[in-house]
């Protein structure tokens, strides 16, 4: 067997083929990454619930279906983590709440049957908050998720345990979801890619409110590329979902092809008037010059999002009070205070307010499909602020200007999401102290294959995603 420190660092997109050919053997790849999951996580707390058992009956199963010439799926034998908010059959999912720190679900989610179909190996499931509340990957169940290119740093949120453990070597590809940002935030803090699909690009189901365009499920990983092959096994519609869009998985094998032609990029350091931390500005400063040694035209420009910021705040409310609403009635003391907040707000809405969202939502859009008729692409940060202390529970400030609530500070992917386009966070650079700063790029809505495609040019031509966390 390989050296297990390599084996660990290799691509989804290399491992499949190795044991497609029959050069390792799923055994072989799963015990590896079991053995570093040992070393490393300890000290960072990104998968919380181990299954090295499960993960070796079904690497052992993926290996006996090798051996009688069965068909192997596109992510045969591959190691992949869950996040805790997601079902897994058989397996504790805790929504990172005490009030579920004893759940084990009878099915899977449609995401974790996906990746199972495809022939993925499940190693246990990742940290997140209560709820995936915040984009700050601590709780009660389990504690905080370190970032490993600083441990006295948070990891971002609310898929913070996926990021970390795929940083960190522990797993090749993992899925996560996104509200406000949860794919791309901590993606930005860990030096990961995490794409944010089109609503409706990965189905979601079990899901309360089936008819919501605010949050996705969606893949991670450390390229585009290996983004790209759990994307493929990931999308596809299914009736359970109303809003699942039809797609075609092949489109979104690797290896993803970058632009042939020039393209008009819009480029924004503060998406029309955020505050931005300075550490992030600097690390981003290099991107327009790198997309016009690419061949494209840049401009700064930014479409008006005036409104995002109320829209989402309702939108996400509305959710948390139909999501939530019962166990804050019955176990309201158990649950953080943030979480009580973001239910009690959205059990105070009354009809302007959804009449005001709703309006405003649509015109947002409007504005958003207008502006995507004069550029192809939206670079803007993927966070406001860098990586900051683990013990913060959120940014109360950012250049002076206070934020109002704990999700203020994300406006940067949150007005993103009211915008409905397809949006991924890559690797951009990092701050003077060595900590990780992410691009955001946004195409139009529906054009997930288009944002891949920029996303894997811009890639190529940084390597930073190739950039390890200290001594890993």
């Amino acid at each position: 067997m390989e050296n297990t420190k390599e084996l660990v660092w290799k691509s989804a997109v290399e491992l499949t083929t190795l044991m497609q050919k029959g050069d390792l053997s799923s055994t072989e790849v799963v015990s590896a990454h079991l053995a570093h999951i040992d070393r490393v996580n300890p000290s960072l707390n990104a998968i919380v619930t181990l299954v090295p058992d499960h993960a070796l009956a079904m690497a052992n199963e993926a290996d006996e279906r090798q051996a009688a010439g069965e068909p192997l799926g596109l992510l045969h034998g591959v190691p992949i983590a869950h996040k805790d908010l997601a079902n897994t059959a058989g397996i504790r999912t805790t929504l990172g709440s005490p009030v579920f720190a004893e759940n084990v679900p009878d099915t899977n989610a449609l995401v974790v049957q996906r990746a199972i179909d495809a022939g993925a190996v499940t190693v246990g499931k990742t940290n997140t908050p209560e709820f995936g509340a915040g984009s700050h990957t601590f709780n009660a169940v389990f504690g905080s998720t370190a970032n490993p290119y600083d441990e006295t740093k948070t990891c971002g949120g609310s898929s913070g345990g996926a990021a970390v453990a795929l940083a960190s070597g522990m797993v090749p590809v993992a899925d996560g979801s996104d509200l406000g940002g949860s794919l791309r935030n901590p993606a930005s803090f860990c030096n990961v890619v995490g794409f944010r699909p089109s609503p409706g690009r990965v189905p979601a189901w079990p899901k309360t409110d089936m008819w919501s365009y605010l949050s996705t499920e969606g893949p991670m990983a450390r390229s585009v590329d290996d983004v790209a092959l759990l994307l493929a096994a990931q999308t596809g519609t299914d009736p359970r979902n109303p809003i699942a869009l039809e797609s075609r998985p092949d489109d979104y094998l690797p290896p993803i092809s970058e632009p042939t032609s020039a393209l008009r990029v819009a480029w924004s350091p503060d998406l029309g008037g955020l505050p931005i931390d300075q550490a992030v500005t600097a690390a981003l400063a290099h991107v327009p010059e790198l997309f016009i040694e690419l061949g494209h035209s840049v401009e700064q420009d930014c479409p008006d999002l005036d409104g995002a910021g109320y829209v989402f705040d309702v939108l996400r409310a509305w959710g948390f009070a139909m999501n939530h609403a019962a166990t804050i009635e019955q176990h309201r003391d158990q649950l953080k205070e943030t979480v009580q907040w973001n239910v009690q707000r959205g059990m105070d809405l009354d009809m302007a307010d959804h009449l005001k969202a709703s309006r405003m939502r649509g015109e947002i859009y409007q504005r958003v499909a207008t502006f995507f008729e004069h550029y192809d692409v939206l670079l803007c940060p993927v966070t406001q602020v860098p990586p900051f202390p683990i013990e913060t529970e959120y940014i109360t400030n950012i250049n002076g200007q206070q934020m109002q609530t704990y999700i203020e500070w994300m406006r940067v992917c949150t007005d993103v999401t009211v915008m409905n386009c397809p949006a991924i966070s890559v690797p951009a650079g990092f701050t003077n102290d060595g900590l990780p700063i992410g691009l955001q790029i946004i195409t139009a809505p529906r054009t997930d294959l288009d944002t891949l495609r920029v996303a894997k040019q811009f890639e190529t031509a940084t390597s930073v995603a190739l950039r390890r966390p200290p001594g890993m």
